[in-house]
């Protein structure tokens, strides 16, 4: 079968190499799934480029995002059934509760092989089935993302109607926490760098978009904007160059879900602040398969369409990688047509 392969010894991303792997079965407990489509995260580009976590020692097979067909399942089977339209579960072993370590080291595309594959074999535990709504191209975008932002939103953010939220940028978690706010009844305020995306943000709905290039004292603005009150919730994905930030835009008593490194992983906080508002800094690393499934009954009742900005084939996943890294994308970024 055609699956692609992280090779630690290239640089950048021409670490990423296409070449052919035996079929692999299911053994008792397991699905083998046919592979129809996959997303990207900007994890997957730091992965490819070797600047993510641990240094890779063998060849991986990367991207945490994907869906496709189950078409053979092992002995004694019962979650889904050949036929069924499935996506992996980020971390292959997050269940439900609380995350421990041995469930973060079972990390799809990373700690173990990933979804960039003709064919995938998961434990029937470590996948959900997907809303029918929903096209392979948009159902691949839910694993990583989504379900982040649900998690940011929903189950630690406390989000409710009437209350107002803060986020940053347009890519594949701030646009998903920009519809599932919407679809909660809360204000939404966005960043960003571009005018025409802010555009675009309010068309799905952004209440007040800042482009902070013009506005750098952006905190200041939402401080402003409500009326020296400050957001319920950040959803902050910039990391340690907007955090600082981000306390500032927050009201006393509010709540930052902290889920980006985009500005890097190292930079002054200030701590006073966390104490003086008394705001609670909550981590957030993507959910478990009770959150994903709790967030896709929600999609398929209210019929959310996931955004997708651009769809490449599986012949040009470097090309897709490449077009991430130019961080001119609005929503997700996917590949399809994979090879039988």
């Amino acid at each position: 079968m055609k699956v692609y392969e992280i090779h630690s010894d290239k640089p950048g991303l021409d670490a990423l190499t296409l070449t052919e792997r035996s079929q692999p079965q299911p053994n008792a407990g397991q699905v083998l799934v046919q592979m129809h489509a996959a997303s990207l995260n900007y994890r997957d580009l730091l992965v490819t480029k070797g600047s993510y976590g641990a240094k890779q020692f063998k060849p991986i097979i990367p991207l945490s995002d994907g869906v496709g067909e189950v078409i053979a399942v092992g002995e004694g089977v019962t979650r889904v059934q050949v036929g069924d339209r499935v996506a992996g579960i980020f971390m292959q072993k997050f269940l439900s509760g609380e995350l421990t370590q041995e469930k973060s080291n079972s990390t799809l595309g990373g700690a173990i092989d990933g979804v960039l594959a003709s064919y995938v074999v998961f434990d029937e535990q470590g996948v959900v089935k997907v809303p029918e709504h929903l096209s392979n191209e948009e159902a691949a975008t839910l694993p990583c993302a989504a379900v982040t932002a649900w998690n940011a939103l929903v189950v630690e953010g406390q989000l409710k109607a009437g209350d107002t939220v803060l986020l940053q940028g347009t890519g594949g978690v701030s646009l998903f926490a920009l519809q599932f706010a919407k679809i909660l009844g809360a204000r939404v305020i966005l960043t960003s760098s571009s005018d025409e995306k802010l555009l675009k943000a309010q068309q799905l709905g952004a209440d007040i978009g800042i482009n902070y290039k013009d506005v750098p004292d952006w905190e200041e603005k939402v401080w402003a904007l409500t009326d020296k009150r400050g957001v319920d919730l950040v959803v902050e994905v910039g990391g340690a160059g907007t955090l600082s930030k981000s306390l500032r835009a927050v009201r006393y008593g509010g709540r930052i879900a902290l889920i980006g490194v985009l500005t890097g992983t190292a930079g002054d906080v200030s701590t006073i602040s966390i104490v003086q508002k008394h705001v609670r800094v909550q981590g957030i690393y993507v959910g478990s398969r009770d959150i994903f499934e709790a967030m896709n009954r929600a999609i398929a009742q209210h019929k959310l369409q996931p955004v997708v900005d651009r769809i490449f084939s599986f012949t040009e996943a470097k090309e897709a990688l490449t077009y991430l890294e130019s961080a001119s994308h609005f929503g997700k970024i996917v590949i399809s047509r994979f090879p039988d």
